[in-house]
């Protein structure tokens, strides 16, 4: 059985990878997840068109310093990947004050805080720095150095494919280009391989794919290279913020009302603990891409407190102590709630319709080990046998009842084994 440690020594591999949307240190992360899952990675050229956009140059960074008047290393890659601006092009020379702090980030509202900035798009160079480093600055010359390289290379992405029993799909993605932040999204990351191990060891119904891409232009890409399969995605989650002790958060698809959208709720809503649903936006993680007007993919977001809710968010305090092995395994336990309501959302067929069929003589109106209260089990009972009229699912009748669905789930089969019911998919 998989437990919270687990998933946390995984993040503790992960956290001193520099990593960003393509380079080495994505394919060494990849090669990590891979001693959990066996990973299909797939490497996309540079240049590679992708709808609206193109595959970027591949980055890499082996060291990186900003040293003194007296020689010594002030600012150091070495003892926080954070510390540079991420896709900073390579850069050696000397620099004044007011130069240096053109190109240097800092939080003045958490001034021990290193914080994580990107320069994807626009070529240029930089640090970040805590605040009370920068004001401590002296107004003199300073020697920068930063040994990257960007050249054609390659975007690099991992993907898992379990076979079900039917070629519809349950897509699970998540972003793995981050550096050293834990929650966002190590915790996401460690999740999912864990959650894939899990299934992967079960027959399911579904097949289920798992993405572990570069955000944004990962997702892009693949939808670009997928785009004739993508027909046989029917739910989906994307999945990020899994690691902390905050409160369940679930961003809808774009659609709204979607099968997944009903069953992470009501998962939620089962869990008994506090929550929060979102409606959809098109701002935030991948699901703005798998929801994007042209695929509209049942897709949604599960997280804890979403990006830039809390303070630790893209900063060095989203470190391996704001993380703990409880909460991942809280989150591995619903999102393992979600799946087996998925595999067992079935609609039935009463096959005994005109009245209600005597229970007492086939042994249901007792009561029954496991299955709950039996007056909860007697009523989970009557209502699948009332509503099974071939239109509603059992989804349906749990929140039409407002009963557990896994006590309507036992009740389901118990049904079944009376020749009371049958199964329509």
């Amino acid at each position: 059985m998989i437990n919270g440690q687990q998933i946390y020594d995984l993040i503790k591999k992960l956290y001193p990878i520099p990593r960003s949307i393509t380079g080495e240190g994505v394919r060494q992360t990849l090669s990590l997840i891979s001693e959990v899952i066996p990973l299909k990675v797939t490497e996309v050229p540079s240049g590679t068109k992708a709808f609206d956009w193109e595959v970027p140059m591949e980055w890499n960074i082996r060291d990186a310093w900003v040293k003194n008047s007296k020689g010594e290393k002030i600012i150091n890659f070495k003892n926080s990947n954070l510390h540079v601006l991420n896709y900073s092009i390579p850069i050696q020379k000397k620099v004044g004050l007011a130069e240096l702090k053109d190109h240097l980030y800092s939080l003045p509202d958490q001034p021990e805080w290193i914080p994580y900035r990107t320069s994807y798009h626009n070529l240029t160079w930089g640090f970040c720095v805590s605040h009370t480093q920068l004001e401590n600055l002296k107004d003199e010359m300073y020697e920068v150095m930063i040994d990257s390289t960007l050249k054609p290379g390659s975007l690099t992405y991992g993907e898992y494919y379990i076979e079900g029993s039917t070629k519809q799909e349950v897509l699970i993605s998540t972003h793995i280009c981050h550096p050293s932040l834990a929650n966002d999204n190590l915790s996401g990351i460690a999740v999912s391989a864990y959650l894939a191990k899990q299934l992967s060891e079960k027959k399911n119904n579904y097949s289920y794919r798992f993405l572990f891409i570069p955000v944004t232009i990962g997702s892009i890409t693949w939808l670009s290279r997928n785009e004739a399969e993508v027909s046989r995605i029917k739910h989906g989650l994307v999945l990020t913020l899994l690691g902390d002790g905050s409160d369940f958060y679930y961003k809808r698809s774009r659609q709204g009302n979607t099968e997944i959208d009903k069953i992470v709720e009501k998962v939620l809503k089962d869990l008994g603990k506090a929550y929060k649903l979102l409606d959809f936006s098109p701002y935030g993680y991948d699901e703005r891409q798998y929801c994007s007007p042209g695929f509209n993919l049942a897709v949604g977001r599960l997280t804890r407190k979403p990006h830039g809710e809390f303070p630790e968010y893209h900063t060095s305090a989203d470190n391996l102590d704001f993380v703990k092995p409880e909460y991942l395994a809280e989150s591995l336990d619903l999102i393992t709630s979600i799946t087996e309501v998925i595999e067992t959302n079935k609609t039935y067929l009463n096959l005994n319709p005109k009245c209600e069929p005597q229970l007492g003589k086939r042994g249901l109106f007792k009561k029954v080990g496991g299955a709950g209260k039996t007056k909860d089990f007697h009523m989970a009972l009557l209502w699948i046998l009332n509503y099974s009229d071939g239109t509603h699912s059992l989804l349906d009748i749990s929140n039409q009842s407002g009963l557990d669905f896994k006590l309507l789930h036992e009740a389901a089969k118990r049904l079944m084994d009376a020749d009371l019911l049958q199964e329509l998919n």
